[in-house]
C-alpha cells in the first residue's frame, strides 16, 4: 500500500517535473524569440535610420544646387529678400470694402494731413497748429460705413516735458448717416452726456463756448478710477459734427491746450446747430435726394450681390446733374456701377435766395441691419 501510493506521488511527481520543465522551455523560447524580434527591430531601425540621413542629405544638396540655379524673383527659398512692390511705410493693407471718390482734386473729409506741425482739413476749412512738442504718430483709419472719421490724432513727442501726457483727437460725425440720434453737433454732445460708461462721471454739463471765434458746445467728464479726463468741444461743419476730444490726467495740460485751439481757423459757417454750408461750398441738405427732387434715375446693375451698406455723398451742380462722387465705404465693383448710375441722374436745381445753387447730399446704397428713419427715404437696394 505504501509503494502504491509512492509510485503514485512519484508519478505526480514526475508529472509535475515534467510540466514544469516544459513551462521553463516554453517561457525561454519566448524570451528568445523576444530578443531576436527585438534584434531584428533595432536592425531594421538602424538600417532606416541610415536610409533618412541618406535621404536628408540629397534633399540638402538638391535645395542648395536649386537656389543657386533658379531664379532670384521671391518664394519661399529665393534669396531675393526685397518685394518688387514696397507697402508705404506706415500703411497697412486691406482688401475690402474702401473710401473712394470720382475725381483727386475735390477736397473729401478724410483728406486732411499734417504738414510743417500744422493739420490742415480743406474739406472742413480747418487748419490747426500743432502745439510744440506734440506729433502725429499714426494716421487715422478709413471712414467708417456709418460716416465716423478720425480726421488727425495727436500725441506727445520724446521731447514732451510735463507731469502727465494726453491726446489731442479730431473727429467728424456726418449726420447723413449717423445711427445716433442726432440732427446736429448740439444733439450729439447731449446724447454722449446722457449715455456715458458707467464708471464716468459728468465733469461740467453741456455749454456754450467759442474756439477762435467761432460757437461751439462744450462739455467735460472724467473717470474717477482711471482718473483721466475728457475735454470735448463740438461744432457743425458741412452737415458734418465735428468734434475735438482733449484728454489727459492733468486738468492744467488741458486748460493749456484749451487755449491753445484759439490759434485755429475755422469756416464762418461753423455752428453747433447750423453749419450747413454755403458760399464757397455747397448747401448741405439731408435726403434731398427723395423722389420730389429727382427728375431722372437710373438704378445702379450690380454684378455681384453683396450685404454691406454703401454711404454715398454726391454734389449737385447748378443745372442738377452729379458734379461729384464720394464714397465713405464700397467695394470697387460697387463703387463703379454706383458712378455710372449717378452720372445718368438729374436733379430739381436748388434755388436758395432766388438763384440755383450747389447741393451736398447723401443716398444709402445696399442693404444695412439697421437703417434710420431718414435713411430710409434715400435708400436704393440692390
Amino acid at each position: 500500500m505504501f509503494w502504491t501510493s509512492c509510485v503514485r506521488c512519484s508519478g505526480w511527481t514526475h508529472d509535475w517535473r515534467d510540466a514544469n520543465a516544459s513551462r521553463q522551455l516554453l517561457q525561454q523560447q519566448k524570451i528568445q524569440s523576444f530578443y531576436s524580434r527585438l534584434t531584428a527591430l533595432l536592425q531594421c531601425e538602424d538600417h532606416m535610420r541610415s536610409q533618412l540621413w541618406c535621404c536628408l542629405l540629397s534633399v540638402a544638396v538638391s535645395l542648395q544646387v536649386w537656389g543657386q540655379s533658379t531664379a532670384r524673383s521671391g518664394g519661399d527659398f529665393s534669396s531675393n529678400l526685397q518685394p518688387a512692390t514696397k507697402v508705404p511705410q506706415g500703411v497697412i493693407l486691406v482688401k475690402g470694402a474702401w473710401a473712394s471718390a470720382s475725381d483727386s482734386t475735390t477736397p473729401v473729409p478724410e483728406g486732411g494731413s499734417v504738414a510743417n506741425n500744422v493739420f490742415s482739413n480743406s474739406y472742413f476749412g480747418v487748419t490747426y497748429p500743432i502745439p510744440a512738442d506734440w506729433m502725429e504718430k499714426f494716421q487715422g483709419p478709413p471712414p467708417s460705413d456709418q460716416g465716423r472719421y478720425v480726421l488727425v490724432q495727436l500725441n506727445p513727442a520724446d521731447t514732451f516735458k510735463g507731469p502727465a501726457r494726453g491726446t489731442i483727437l479730431i473727429t467728424a460725425e456726418d449726420l447723413f448717416f449717423t445711427p445716433l440720434p442726432a440732427s446736429n453737433a448740439a444733439e450729439l454732445v447731449s446724447y454722449s452726456k446722457d449715455n456715458l460708461q458707467a464708471d464716468h462721471k459728468v465733469e461740467m454739463e453741456p455749454t456754450s463756448a467759442k474756439i477762435a471765434g467761432r460757437p461751439f458746445t462744450f462739455f467735460a467728464y472724467w473717470s474717477p478710477v482711471a482718473q483721466l479726463h475728457w475735454y470735448v468741444f463740438a461744432t457743425e461743419i458741412r452737415c458734418h459734427a465735428v468734434e475735438i476730444v482733449l484728454t489727459s490726467r492733468d486738468t492744467s495740460l488741458l486748460k493749456t491746450l484749451t487755449l491753445g485751439l484759439n490759434r485755429m481757423t475755422l469756416p464762418d459757417g461753423a455752428s453747433p446747430t447750423a453749419g450747413t454750408g454755403g458760399g464757397a461750398v455747397p448747401v448741405c441738405i439731408k435726403d434731398y435726394a427723395r423722389d420730389a427732387n429727382v427728375i431722372t434715375r437710373v438704378e445702379p446693375v450690380f454684378t455681384e450681390h453683396r450685404f454691406n451698406p454703401v454711404p454715398v455723398r454726391i454734389t449737385i451742380d447748378k443745372q442738377g446733374k452729379v458734379k461729384h462722387i464720394h464714397f465713405l465705404s464700397a467695394f470697387s465693383d460697387q463703387a463703379k456701377a454706383i458712378t455710372d448710375a449717378l452720372q445718368q441722374w438729374k436733379f430739381k436745381p436748388y434755388v436758395q435766395d432766388g438763384k440755383p445753387v450747389e447741393v451736398e447730399t447723401g443716398i444709402l446704397f445696399g442693404r444695412t441691419l439697421r437703417p434710420t428713419a431718414s435713411q430710409a427715404a434715400s435708400r436704393v437696394v440692390e
